[in-house]
């Protein structure tokens, strides 16, 4: 069996997070030992949870995470997944000067810069990242910060980082508002059709071993009630809609 070998540590981040080398593949570590304890997410690792959201990437058909799986590294088991380089000349969330919304993107808030200037979050109005939002719908991401969004030269965005999801409280806190009270389109459907039924099967067998029984009965719940009302949601609630900080 091949070894892990590191090439360097990841930062900045709030858990042990290294670069890899697994023969011959680039890879994410994320080993269990180096994850600091969650006062608002006590079951599981983050671990689990990265892997338990790939396998619902998986199920929709969209292809939003990278290859994610639980392996063993120099610092013991933790999350691997495959690298993904980014184009450092595209940018699918950003903040523009005040309120002047370029063409193809769309307006999540307005807001002040350090220096007092206005200025405006915004994303891209792009099949890739919509099918990424609705994914961190039924999974309740609680961290789709701008810098887990991966923009690839093919016009492919990745997400990253999934390691706050599936509470079984409303949690969703993420950049991607813009397409709030949307209606899903067709495809989105399908895909959320294709994770509850497959929660029945191999899915329901995936997620039985990294997540809680609750947790998997929500996913589900979740998946139904988006279907039953076919449009995206509206930020609710008193907690933060938006992770801080953004990106």
């Amino acid at each position: 069996m091949a070894e892990l070998e590191l090439r360097g540590r990841i930062m900045p981040a709030s858990n042990a997070t290294f670069l890899g080398d697994l023969d011959g593949t680039k890879v994410v570590y994320k080993p269990v030992a180096g994850e600091r304890p969650l006062w608002d997410f006590p079951d599981g690792t983050l671990a689990d949870r990265e892997v338990a959201a790939y396998a619902v990437s998986q199920a929709t058909g969209w292809d939003v995470i990278p290859r994610t799986w639980l392996g063993e590294g120099p610092h013991g088991t933790g999350m691997l997944q495959e690298w993904q380089e980014p184009d450092p000349g595209q940018d699918a969330v950003t903040l523009v000067r005040g309120a002047s919304v370029p063409d193809g993107f769309l307006a999540v808030f307005d807001g002040l810069d350090e220096h007092d200037r206005e200025v405006t979050l915004v994303h891209e109005d792009g099949a890739a990242l919509r099918r990424m939002a609705v994914l961190d719908v039924i999974t309740n991401n609680a961290d789709r910060k701008g810098g887990h969004v991966l923009e690839m030269t093919s016009g492919h965005r990745y997400g990253v980082d999934h390691g706050l999801t599936f509470h079984h409280e409303p949690k969703l806190r993420t950049v991607l508002w813009g397409w709030h009270g949307y209606p899903l389109d067709d495809e989105h459907v399908a895909g959320v059709e294709r994770v509850v039924a497959a929660v029945g099967g191999e899915l329901g067998d995936v997620l039985a071993d990294h997540l809680t029984d609750l947790e998997i009965d929500t996913l589900v719940r979740r998946c139904r009630r988006l279907l039953d009302r076919g449009v995206m949601p509206v930020p609710r609630g008193e907690h933060p809609a938006i992770p801080w900080p953004p990106f």
